[in-house]
């Protein structure tokens, strides 16, 4: 399994052909607490780059954009009555899983990503 970091804060997990993609411990904090998250739907395609669901916190709503590309086969349907798990743990609450088609761009491994947070 391979984990990378988009500029947008979102993490994905790449195994294979398959990548759960979900938000940054980082841009949790930056948030603050989740009250809302608009989901994607099994199905769907995204595509690195573009914006594939939002998350509203107590200070806003902000989207999520996906770090790859890709159809939605799975969707972490527990965040729509629980958004505030991605709070206590961003790294395990994923929002959803894609059948990988391509990897963005500018995608960072840990160390970068660490880095660019700074």
């Amino acid at each position: 399994m391979k984990l990378m970091y988009a500029k947008t804060h979102e993490w994905v997990a790449i195994d294979g052909n398959k990548a759960k993609i979900g938000i940054s411990d980082h841009a949790q904090h930056e948030l603050g607490d989740l009250v809302f998250i608009n989901l994607p739907a099994e199905g769907d395609s995204i595509v690195a780059g573009e914006s594939f669901c939002d998350v509203e916190s107590v200070k806003a709503v902000s989207d999520l954009y996906a770090p790859v590309s890709g159809r939605i086969v799975a969707v972490n349907t527990e965040l729509e009555s629980a958004p505030e798990l991605i709070n206590s743990d961003a790294m395990g609450a994923w929002i959803c899983e894609v059948e990988l088609e391509s990897e963005g761009d500018d995608l960072m491994d840990e160390a970068a990503y660490a880095e660019f947070i700074k």
